[in-house]
């Protein structure tokens, strides 16, 4: 036998997820914090081939941005006054929790919509709306770009009761900000390239330092005695400075 509060919720507020359209300057809470969420970055290589050789030659291309992927849970059916929202959210699904069954009233589908709702394109700017996810110390600013919507219960009419939310936001970039971190790839560190047909030493060295004059520290660092004689399919290293 339970001896003890069934749901501390009630007592004791938790701090619910915040979900703000940067487009329209509005914000609502999730009903319920999800359990986990799981945060994920990528980067991108591109392989070459050498000839006769066991393994191919990497290269970095770029860096991806940040996905944020969650799952929500809906409940119109047993859910009370501990569901995220406002003071008149609170007694409505207190209120609801009361009613039999089949005197359900609130449709999941009415909460559900705030965030399926998130892809569909802002009229004034033709694009999703931007958002922000606040939630203690998880701070992600970016758009919902994959949401797929479970219904797991109805009552006696048919009408979904509970639903699970699966989505997929993508972090936001400022073009700025793209801007300062390019120099994450300047000449500092040392790289290496696959020359291809028709590479000069000159070009790498206007690409990599801006200075197509630079060539002649690539070369050294290569012991290419002719830079006018490249072997494509080699690999050469773009020295650090």
């Amino acid at each position: 036998m339970f001896v003890g509060l069934s749901n501390l919720n009630m007592l004791v507020p938790v701090t619910k997820m915040k979900i703000t359209n940067k487009s329209k300057g509005t914000s609502f809470h999730v009903l319920y914090n999800p359990e986990t969420y799981v945060l994920e970055r990528s980067t991108k290589y591109s392989e070459t081939a050498g000839l006769a050789s066991n393994a191919p030659s990497i290269q970095f291309i770029y860096g991806t941005v940040e996905t944020l992927q969650m799952q929500l849970f809906f409940d119109t059916f047993t859910a009370g006054a501990e569901v995220g929202g406002s003071i008149a959210d609170s007694l409505k699904f207190t209120a609801n929790s009361l009613l039999p069954s089949v005197g359900k009233q609130l449709d999941v589908r009415e909460y559900t919509s705030k965030v399926y709702d998130l892809m569909l394109i802002e009229p004034s700017k033709h694009v999703p709306p931007l958002l922000k996810l606040e939630w203690s110390s998880l701070q992600f600013e970016g758009h919902l770009v994959s949401c797929t919507q479970n219904f797991t219960q109805f009552n006696e009419k048919g009408m979904p009761v509970r639903a699970t939310l699966d989505c997929v936001f993508k972090q936001y970039l400022n073009p700025s900000k793209v801007a300062e971190m390019r120099p994450l790839g300047s000449p500092d560190t040392a790289k290496y390239r696959t020359i291809r047909q028709g590479d000069a030493l000159w070009a790498f060295a206007a690409r990599e330092y801006g200075q197509s004059g630079m060539w002649r520290e690539i070369a050294a660092a290569n012991h290419i005695a002719n830079p006018r004689l490249l072997d494509s399919g080699d690999t050469i290293e773009i020295p650090a400075l």
